[in-house]
């Protein structure tokens, strides 16, 4: 029977341990978005997971919304990732970047006042942006035209591109989250007309465009999508998440792709439905959970064959050494959210392993 520590395949790699870490924007880069020190040693510390999933890394230039978040645009930016995926692979470690833009998140002061993009000009209303001068509302965004957005999908295509130069083992599509490829899937963000909206294959064909060419430039079996249809974090909802997410997991199936990463619950607990049956049914493919799993509960779910490997977030950042306190039943150290948007080491590098407190 498999639980975490079972080897699995995963589209070209095969994986020592289905203890995955999930994608965490900890805003450490430069102010040029380049990958800094901190980041190398942040990732190659946490090595033993089965994969690393590194963070929300902006595909094109003047699509901000963490103001210190990496990009992958630059030679500058390729150079610096660079460093990162050869430590982590001498480590032993496998590493997927996770390409992404912002859409509505992202806000004038982070990019010398360009105006966000979207698929409608609607608001996040439900949080404030951190920016140079402190948090702020997030501003009305502009309405992308249906002749923008054959450079939004050249920009993922030479963001895939960049990540391979880059060193990583594949790359991540950020579907999730509020962010532009989820404000084009779902309908409470998006209210447009022509071939991007209305039913679910005009809103979902903007993923679909960028998956096409992303799965060109690597190969499908290194290509993950990460979806979230409940999460209602960035002001974000749909009328029927179930449907969506259904569509999607059937459609999904013509790409062969690595993996689907799916975001079971809502962050901010206001909507609840159980997405995972009805996707664990449709997608054949490999199937990763997120949000909220124990150790205990993790190995039950890959047991049953609810899903194929689990990917941890917070947990990751408080413990370098995950996969080792789960297989042996050692008490995590607990994450200092006063740490998670800094820009020092502190909560970001300095979190002991067992083998360091043994010996402190």
């Amino acid at each position: 029977m498999a639980d975490l520590f079972t080897p699995v395949q995963l589209g070209a790699l095969t994986l020592d341990n289905r203890v995955l870490m999930a994608p965490l924007t900890r805003t450490r880069a430069d102010a040029d978005h380049v990958p800094t020190d901190l980041m190398v040693e942040h990732y190659a510390q946490r090595a033993s997971a089965g994969l690393i999933i590194a963070e929300a890394t902006m595909a094109m230039e003047g699509n901000s919304a963490f103001w210190r978040e990496p990009g992958i645009y630059s030679e500058a930016q390729v150079s610096g990732w660079k460093r990162v995926t050869d430590a982590v692979h001498a480590k032993g470690g496998k590493i997927f970047l996770q390409i992404w833009h912002g859409g509505r998140a992202c806000h004038p002061l982070l990019n010398e006042g360009r105006v966000p993009v979207a698929p409608s000009a609607m608001a996040i209303t439900n949080d404030e942006v951190h920016t140079p001068e402190g948090k702020k509302a997030y501003t009305v965004p502009r309405e992308l035209a249906d002749e923008e957005i054959p450079a939004i999908i050249e920009g993922f295509k030479v963001a895939a591109e960049n990540a391979k130069r880059a060193g990583f083992d594949g790359v991540e599509v950020h579907g999730a989250n509020g962010y532009l490829l989820d404000e084009f899937l779902r309908d409470g963000a998006n209210h447009r007309k022509g071939p991007y909206g209305g039913p679910i294959e005009n809103r979902a064909r903007l993923l679909l465009d960028v998956l096409d060419v992303v799965t060109q430039v690597w190969g499908s079996d290194c290509v993950g999508v990460r979806l979230s249809p409940l999460n209602s974090f960035n002001s974000m909802k749909d009328s029927d998440p179930i449907a969506l997410v259904t569509w999607l997991a059937k459609r999904l199936n013509d790409f062969d792709l690595a993996y689907l990463h799916l975001m079971r619950a809502d962050f901010l607990g206001e909507q609840q439905a159980d997405v995972v049956t009805p996707v664990r049914e449709h997608y054949r493919g490999h199937l990763m959970l997120n949000m909220g799993y124990t150790g205990v509960e993790a190995n039950t779910v890959i047991a049953s064959g609810q899903a194929d490997s689990i990917a941890f977030g917070v947990p990751f950042l408080a413990n370098p050494d995950l996969p080792e306190r789960l297989r042996n039943d050692v008490e995590l150290n607990q994450a200092d959210p006063a740490t998670f948007y800094t820009q020092g080491p502190e909560g970001y590098i300095d979190y002991p392993t067992i083998s360091e407190l043994a010996n402190a």
